[in-house]
Protein backbone atom coordinates (compact mmCIF):
# COMPACT_ATOMS: atom_id res chain seq x y z
CA UNK A 1 0.00 0.00 0.00
CA UNK A 2 1.07 3.74 -0.48
CA UNK A 3 0.68 6.60 1.31
CA UNK A 4 -2.11 7.71 -0.62
CA UNK A 5 -4.80 5.00 0.91
CA UNK A 6 -7.86 6.95 1.77
CA UNK A 7 -8.16 6.82 5.75
CA UNK A 8 -10.83 4.28 7.21
CA UNK A 9 -12.88 5.26 10.12
CA UNK A 10 -13.36 2.17 12.82
CA UNK A 11 -16.97 1.36 12.13
CA UNK A 12 -15.37 0.34 8.22
CA UNK A 13 -13.63 -2.95 9.83
CA UNK A 14 -15.68 -3.51 13.15
CA UNK A 15 -16.48 -7.51 13.76
CA UNK A 16 -18.34 -9.44 16.33
CA UNK A 17 -18.15 -12.63 16.63
CA UNK A 18 -20.34 -15.47 18.81
CA UNK A 19 -19.39 -18.75 20.25
CA UNK A 20 -21.83 -21.31 22.21
CA UNK A 21 -19.24 -22.63 24.96
CA UNK A 22 -18.99 -26.34 25.82
CA UNK A 23 -17.27 -28.76 27.99
CA UNK A 24 -14.86 -29.04 25.74
CA UNK A 25 -13.46 -25.65 26.74
CA UNK A 26 -13.74 -26.07 30.52
CA UNK A 27 -11.07 -25.57 33.12
CA UNK A 28 -10.63 -27.85 36.17
CA UNK A 29 -13.08 -25.58 38.25
CA UNK A 30 -15.93 -25.95 35.34
CA UNK A 31 -15.73 -22.12 33.67
CA UNK A 32 -14.39 -21.31 30.79
CA UNK A 33 -10.45 -21.28 30.30
CA UNK A 34 -8.85 -17.87 29.84
CA UNK A 35 -7.17 -19.16 27.02
CA UNK A 36 -10.35 -19.97 25.13
CA UNK A 37 -11.31 -16.50 25.79
CA UNK A 38 -7.72 -15.36 24.37
CA UNK A 39 -8.13 -16.93 21.70
CA UNK A 40 -11.63 -15.71 20.51
CA UNK A 41 -10.30 -12.23 21.15
CA UNK A 42 -6.94 -12.60 19.26
CA UNK A 43 -9.79 -14.44 16.64
CA UNK A 44 -11.64 -10.86 16.64
CA UNK A 45 -9.13 -8.57 16.44
CA UNK A 46 -6.98 -11.38 13.57
CA UNK A 47 -10.68 -10.15 11.59
CA UNK A 48 -10.29 -6.16 12.17
CA UNK A 49 -7.09 -6.04 11.29
CA UNK A 50 -7.29 -7.71 7.96
CA UNK A 51 -10.45 -5.98 6.89
CA UNK A 52 -8.53 -2.41 8.19
CA UNK A 53 -5.45 -3.38 6.61
CA UNK A 54 -6.74 -4.76 3.49
CA UNK A 55 -4.48 -7.71 3.76
CA UNK A 56 -2.81 -9.85 6.13
CA UNK A 57 -1.84 -8.67 9.31
CA UNK A 58 -0.50 -10.85 12.60
CA UNK A 59 -0.34 -10.60 16.37
CA UNK A 60 2.43 -8.19 17.24
CA UNK A 61 1.54 -7.96 20.90
CA UNK A 62 -1.60 -8.26 23.68
CA UNK A 63 -0.72 -4.89 25.55
CA UNK A 64 -3.39 -6.02 28.25
CA UNK A 65 -6.36 -8.71 28.90
CA UNK A 66 -8.31 -7.96 31.62
CA UNK A 67 -10.92 -10.81 33.12
CA UNK A 68 -13.84 -9.12 34.82
CA UNK A 69 -16.12 -12.65 35.34
CA UNK A 70 -16.23 -16.17 34.72
CA UNK A 71 -17.21 -17.62 31.13
CA UNK A 72 -19.42 -20.57 32.34
CA UNK A 73 -20.30 -23.79 30.18
CA UNK A 74 -23.44 -22.86 28.19
CA UNK A 75 -22.73 -18.92 28.22
CA UNK A 76 -23.32 -17.57 24.35
CA UNK A 77 -20.02 -15.33 24.07
CA UNK A 78 -19.82 -12.44 22.10
CA UNK A 79 -16.58 -10.50 20.72
CA UNK A 80 -16.96 -6.78 19.73
CA UNK A 81 -13.66 -5.58 17.89
CA UNK A 82 -12.67 -2.65 15.93
CA UNK A 83 -9.37 -0.32 15.58
CA UNK A 84 -8.41 1.75 18.16
CA UNK A 85 -5.51 3.34 16.60
CA UNK A 86 -3.23 2.79 13.54
CA UNK A 87 0.10 3.78 12.72
CA UNK A 88 2.52 3.36 9.20
CA UNK A 89 2.00 -0.61 9.81
CA UNK A 90 0.73 -1.75 13.57
CA UNK A 91 -3.03 -0.93 14.94
CA UNK A 92 -4.67 -1.58 17.54
CA UNK A 93 -7.26 -3.49 18.63
CA UNK A 94 -9.64 -3.48 20.76
CA UNK A 95 -11.97 -6.49 21.93
CA UNK A 96 -14.74 -6.36 24.68
CA UNK A 97 -16.39 -10.02 25.09
CA UNK A 98 -19.48 -10.20 26.27
CA UNK A 99 -21.56 -13.28 27.86
CA UNK A 100 -25.51 -14.45 27.70
CA UNK A 101 -26.59 -17.41 29.23
CA UNK A 102 -27.71 -19.84 26.62
CA UNK A 103 -31.12 -20.22 27.27
CA UNK A 104 -32.14 -16.69 28.55
CA UNK A 105 -33.22 -14.34 25.62
CA UNK A 106 -33.88 -11.72 27.38
CA UNK A 107 -30.82 -11.58 29.96
CA UNK A 108 -28.39 -8.63 29.40
CA UNK A 109 -25.08 -8.95 27.83
CA UNK A 110 -22.30 -9.32 30.44
CA UNK A 111 -19.13 -7.69 29.99
CA UNK A 112 -16.51 -10.26 31.27
CA UNK A 113 -13.16 -9.21 29.71
CA UNK A 114 -11.64 -6.61 27.51
CA UNK A 115 -7.97 -6.90 25.33
CA UNK A 116 -6.38 -4.92 23.28
CA UNK A 117 -4.08 -6.14 20.94
CA UNK A 118 -1.35 -4.67 18.71
CA UNK A 119 -1.65 -6.24 15.22
CA UNK A 120 1.33 -5.50 12.30
CA UNK A 121 0.75 -5.78 8.68
CA UNK A 122 2.88 -7.75 6.92
CA UNK A 123 3.25 -8.35 3.01
CA UNK A 124 3.55 -12.01 0.96
CA UNK A 125 7.35 -11.55 2.39
CA UNK A 126 6.16 -11.40 6.04
CA UNK A 127 7.91 -7.42 6.03
CA UNK A 128 5.52 -5.34 7.55
CA UNK A 129 3.43 -2.96 5.10
CA UNK A 130 1.67 0.24 5.36
CA UNK A 131 -1.94 0.44 6.69
CA UNK A 132 -4.67 2.87 5.94
CA UNK A 133 -4.53 5.97 8.68
CA UNK A 134 -7.66 6.17 10.59
CA UNK A 135 -10.29 8.53 11.24
CA UNK A 136 -12.02 8.55 14.34
CA UNK A 137 -15.97 9.19 13.85
CA UNK A 138 -17.39 9.36 17.05
CA UNK A 139 -17.05 10.53 20.29
CA UNK A 140 -16.46 7.32 21.89
CA UNK A 141 -14.10 7.03 18.91
CA UNK A 142 -11.84 9.63 20.00
CA UNK A 143 -11.73 8.25 23.47
CA UNK A 144 -10.45 4.83 22.26
CA UNK A 145 -8.39 6.77 19.96
CA UNK A 146 -7.00 8.54 22.65
CA UNK A 147 -6.49 5.62 25.13
CA UNK A 148 -4.64 3.56 22.52
CA UNK A 149 -1.57 6.21 22.25
CA UNK A 150 -1.43 6.56 26.09
CA UNK A 151 -1.13 2.48 25.87
CA UNK A 152 1.40 2.94 22.63
CA UNK A 153 3.59 5.66 25.03
CA UNK A 154 4.01 3.74 27.64
CA UNK A 155 4.83 0.18 25.57
CA UNK A 156 7.37 2.41 23.91
CA UNK A 157 8.82 4.06 27.13
CA UNK A 158 9.02 0.43 28.51
CA UNK A 159 10.83 -1.17 26.04
CA UNK A 160 13.29 1.75 25.78
CA UNK A 161 13.33 1.79 30.15
CA UNK A 162 14.18 -1.69 29.61
CA UNK A 163 16.67 -1.61 26.61
CA UNK A 164 18.80 0.92 28.75
CA UNK A 165 18.83 -1.25 31.50
CA UNK A 166 20.09 -3.60 29.36
CA UNK A 167 23.03 -1.58 27.89
CA UNK A 168 24.43 -0.74 31.34
CA UNK A 169 24.99 -4.86 31.77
Amino acid sequence: MTQDVPPLSPSFARVSLAVMMSTKEANLLGNIHGGEIVKLADSTAGAVAQRHSGGPSVTAALDEMAFLHPVHVGDIVRTFGQVNWAGRSSMEIGVRVETQPWNDPTAEGLHVASAYFVFVAIDADGAARTVPPLVPETPDDLRRHREAEIRRAHRLARKTEIDQGRSLT
